[in-house]
């Protein structure tokens, strides 16, 4: 799941962006064959903004089935997910290639499918953005769709009466809706915790009971009995485990579960309500469903072809024939606004990198030439810093930090293989898994990266890797900041380490502390030698940069922002920026500060305001307006300020 930062721009996020929408884009493979380019132009819109196109120009399935239309031909449907998120239905001729797209019948308002079910008379259901809909392959449209209370469904099941039952995140909302009198039941929320329930796996018992298994704080398993409307939990609290606890519908007509996946000896079998301890239970028939998360990829055809490869970057499907061993490839197409862009840097050679998510892919532009390069990326490229003419990444969802040199050939990157390029340099899973900021010190050695734990957990780790010696230290958030994360991560000129941190727990994890912290470091003893709630109430440092008189500028909640005086420890000045430029630009590692040619400061806002902060008086000057919200920041080069709006790369030429 994507956390708390893409929702905050929601509002912001508007059909305005349509202006930029992108158009059929022709993918051209490099000769090398690592990747591609693409047909692309920059347009100048006026005013110094200058679009260079799309960054990643293809999108991301959410759920793929192969099935029959009307005429019992195999078809492919897929849930297709861009930037905009889940944006349509495509519908491919296995046979042909002949595809066409059918739009979701609401707006997606990016959110996107976590979960779709086939059903037995050969619907396929999904539930995300607040509705729930049917699409009917022999009709060619979609044939049922319903609001309903938010937001998104992590599992769907359909029951032995034919009803199609799903579970959403993130207060475990269930709905049941009846195909056959084309009504909907929204029972709403039916669990209250104090964190966002993950409920990965549902299944009905043949007496109509439904079970599913939720987590990621505390797995818990929730029996919910449709007459009354009511659940309640299996598991008691001494069994509950970080992680999600999993329930299947077995043959017998009964449902079993487990606190957690990974626990083979504590069985309940779950029937008519009730559950029983029976430990180990190694007969397990699951009832064949085709359904599953947003990785559901349903390759056999009814008459036994089965889809070997699906392939939307190069935009080839693949099916075999195992009565013949034979293969067949065919081409699609489809239309895709591209994938959601993390965040953008200036790399040692001048060319703009970054990373999208869904696909994973990295990217690098070059002004000069006019030309983009995408390749597929080890994992979700979330952070990124250059250091003696090397760019390092954050890498989402492993906490991987890798290093890529740009004047040396690009080899994909493999864990264990140190003549990849990008290089693996180290994992810290599960202590960080999603990093916030990397920074470069200044010896010219080390790395540090800090972020959020794994799923369910709170307190991020914070590391430090020590680039020539090819070690690390990785401290624990009991090390640093108790239950917070480092979310803003500064240098200071006297061997220590200015932080500020985030109360954001892991994905799906319990939010324990109450107000976000600065904190100073010594990096020789790796101890905190003062920390401090220097804003009352805040809830994240959501950046700080170094200035060259040693004062500190730094932005609270991407709404304040202040001066800190790092030597004496005090704040000299504060400024609401929220109500005059709104909230400031946001992704998980929001780059929001950026560096002018002479060390001038900009601030980039969400709503799209480019603004100078002014030294000194600290006066916010309005310099530009961009055409379009900026979704992300953000860095200097050629005499412009980078950013990204939608999936676009997007520059101001400063005057």
């Amino acid at each position: 799941m994507r956390t708390k930062f893409t929702f905050l721009l929601l509002i912001y996020v508007s059909l305005s962006l349509e202006a930029f929408s992108q158009k059929q884009v022709r993918v051209i493979p490099l000769p090398d064959k690592t990747g591609f380019t693409v047909e692309t132009s920059t347009k100048d819109l006026g005013n110094g903004f200058f679009d260079h196109g799309v960054a990643s120009p293809i999108s991301n399935h959410r759920g793929v089935v192969s099935t029959i239309d009307s005429k019992g031909k195999n078809v492919v449907l897929v849930w297709l997910f861009d930037h905009r998120g889940g944006y349509s239905l495509l519908m491919i001729d296995a046979e042909t290639g002949k595809s066409e797209e059918f739009p979701i019948p609401f707006d997606p308002k990016q959110d996107t499918p976590y979960s779709s079910i086939l059903s037995k008379d050969n619907k396929f259901y999904t539930h995300f953005s607040d509705h729930f809909t049917e699409f009917d392959p022999v009709k060619r449209a979609f044939t049922f769709t319903q609001k309903t209370m938010p937001q998104m469904a992590m599992s769907m099941t359909e029951d032995d009466n034919g009803k199609i039952w799903s579970v959403t995140y993130p207060n475990s909302g269930l709905v049941a809706f009846d195909p056959k009198k084309r009504e909907l039941i929204d029972y709403a929320y039916v669990n209250k915790e104090n964190w966002r329930q993950y409920q990965r796996s549902i299944a009905a018992d043949d007496t109509g009971w439904i079970y599913f298994g939720l987590g990621n704080a505390s797995s818990q398993i929730l029996a919910f009995d449709p007459n009354t409307g009511k659940a309640s939990g299996i598991l008691p609290q001494s069994e509950r485990k970080l992680g999600t606890a999993a329930v299947y519908r077995d043959e017998n007509g009964k449902v079993y579960g487990r606190a957690l996946e990974s626990i083979k000896d504590q069985w309940y079998e779950l029937y008519k309500g009730e559950a029983r301890k029976i430990g180990e239970y190694n007969d397990l028939k699951p009832v064949k469903i085709i359904t599953g998360s947003q990785s559901l990829f349903h390759r056999n055809f009814p008459d036994g072809t089965i889809l070997k490869d699906l392939d939307l970057v190069n935009r080839i499907l693949i099916t075999e024939n195992p009565k013949t061993n034979t293969t067949k490839e065919v081409s699609f197409d489809y239309t895709s606004d591209g994938a959601i862009v993390m965040g953008i840097g200036t790399a040692p050679d001048g060319t703009i990198v970054g990373g999208t998510a869904f696909p994973m892919r990295f990217f690098n532009y070059d002004l000069k030439k006019d030309r983009w390069i995408n390749r597929f990326a080890l994992g979700q490229f979330n952070a990124l810093v250059n250091q003696n003419k090397k760019v390092y990444f954050g890498v989402y969802s492993g906490g991987h930090l890798i290093e890529w040199d740009p004047y040396k050939p690009w080899v994909q990157t493999k864990l264990n293989d140190k003549s990849s390029n990008p290089l693996h340099l180290t994992t810290v899973s599960p202590e960080l898994i999603r990093p916030y900021r990397i920074i470069a010190h200044p010896d010219g050695k080390t790395i540090i990266m800090g972020g959020t734990p794994q799923y369910g957990a709170t307190g991020g780790g914070l590391l430090l890797y020590d680039n020539q010696a090819k070690s690390r230290v990785l401290l624990t958030d009991s090390m640093v900041v108790k239950d917070q994360s480092s979310m803003s991560l500064v240098p200071l000129k006297n061997g220590k380490l200015l932080g500020g941190t985030t109360t954001s727990p892991g994905t799906g994890g319990e939010k324990k502390a109450k107000e976000a912290q600065m904190y100073i470091m010594d990096m020789d003893s790796k101890k905190i030698e003062w920390q401090e709630v220097v804003f009352p109430g805040v809830q994240e440092y959501s950046e700080m940069r170094m200035m060259p008189d040693g004062l500190v500028y730094g932005i609270t909640d991407k709404r304040k922002f202040f001066v800190f005086d790092p030597a004496k420890r005090q704040v000299v000045y504060t400024k609401d920026i929220f109500s005059e430029f709104g909230p400031t630009t946001a992704e998980q590692s929001p780059r929001i500060f950026v560096m002018g040619p002479r060390n001038e400061v900009y601030i980039l806002f969400a709503k799209g305001a480019i603004v100078q902060v002014l030294p000194k008086s600290y006066e916010m000057k309005l310099i530009a307006t961009a055409p379009g919200p900026i979704k992300a920041g953000g860095d200097y080069a050629h005499g412009r300020i980078f950013f990204v709006s939608g999936s676009h790369l997007m520059s101001y030429k400063l005057k």
